[in-house]
């Protein structure tokens, strides 16, 4: 039987949410503050966190803790290599996003090749009004159809963006990285989908690996014209560089829905990039309402498996 079952963010998870079946104890707090964390976990089998860390030396002091229920794909915020060597589960949710995700991103790509934004200033200014045709021409629009769309990640948010791309006629190209890989993908060398994408949408995690992958380096390869998507993590595009690449035109425009400091304090530069073609969203791309459901009722079924001896969607 599961003891006591804490979860620390519930506020984070717009979905109604179901008591572990074998739970004897369940807690729900709208938000915890790092100091609140081990008085909370206090004698709890299981937590639940979407983004209140749980690092080692938090870990070391909760004796009772045997698993860890990620309300997220992402588990950047748990101490992994701390569970795996100390006998904690940790299981995070899985192919929630797979529509939602995708489908913001397209959002922004659409409406940052077609100027949506630039044209609904030109209206709102007064633009239409004096104009002596039946419609104006401010800004360029661009087709979608026989465009090339970069993927970095390979995933299943990036394989249900690579469709949709198809779908729009767009020749697809899967940037190549180190092992895992996905079978059945063909990848093409990353610099060459900096060099050849219209557009590049990324789906990868945060890794050591992938934090800045795309700098000031990797925008001087990109087509002029280029859009550049990230409803991924913040940290993987050096924001900096972004800025940078927005103010020498080395790319068309870009669309974020994650920054590296969420949530944003003032005074964090892309807080004040307002221009047409640059669209920021507040880490909302995977909250539809139906994936957010999904995902409340994929976070009791990892626990419920794992009391029952039949664990799913282990990350340790």
């Amino acid at each position: 039987m599961i003891q006591r079952v804490v979860f620390l963010d519930r506020a984070s998870l717009k979905a109604k949410v179901r008591k572990p079946a074998g739970a004897s104890e369940y807690v729900e707090h709208a938000k915890t503050a790092p100091d609140e964390v081990l008085a909370r976990l206090a004698g709890a089998t299981v937590a639940i966190t979407n983004k209140v860390p749980l690092r080692g030396e938090t870990l070391r002091q909760l004796p009772d803790l045997k698993m860890i229920a990620v309300a997220a794909t992402g588990y950047d915020v748990v101490d992994v290599a701390y569970c795996r060597a100390n006998g904690i589960a940790v299981a995070n949710i899985r192919n929630y996003a797979v529509h939602t995700v995708p489908e913001h991103a397209f959002a922004m790509i659409l409406a940052l090749r077609r100027n949506l934004l630039a044209y609904r200033e030109d209206v709102e200014a007064g633009v239409w009004n004096r104009s002596d045709q039946f419609c104006f021409f401010t800004h360029d629009i661009g087709d979608l159809h026989g465009s090339t769309l970069g993927i970095i990640g390979e995933g299943a948010i990036g394989q249900s963006t690579a469709a949709i791309g198809r779908a729009f006629g767009m020749r697809v190209l899967f940037a190549d990285h180190a092992p895992p890989k996905v079978e059945g993908v063909t990848f093409t060398p990353f610099e060459q989908v900096l060099a050849e994408s219209d557009v590049i949408s990324v789906h990868c995690p945060l890794t050591p690996a992938t934090r800045n992958l795309i700098d000031d380096a990797a925008f001087r390869k990109m087509k002029r014209n280029a859009l550049l998507i990230n409803t991924a993590r913040g940290g993987i595009v050096d924001e900096a560089a972004l800025i940078r690449a927005l103010d020498q035109k080395l790319i068309a425009g870009a669309g974020f829905d994650v920054l590296t400091v969420e949530p944003p304090r003032d005074g964090h530069p892309l807080l004040d990039v307002r221009r047409p073609n640059f669209i920021l969203t507040p880490h909302v791309a995977w909250a539809s309402d139906g994936a957010m459901q999904f995902l409340a009722d994929q976070l009791i079924d990892n626990i419920d498996l794992w009391a029952a001896g039949k664990p799913q969607h282990l990350v340790t």
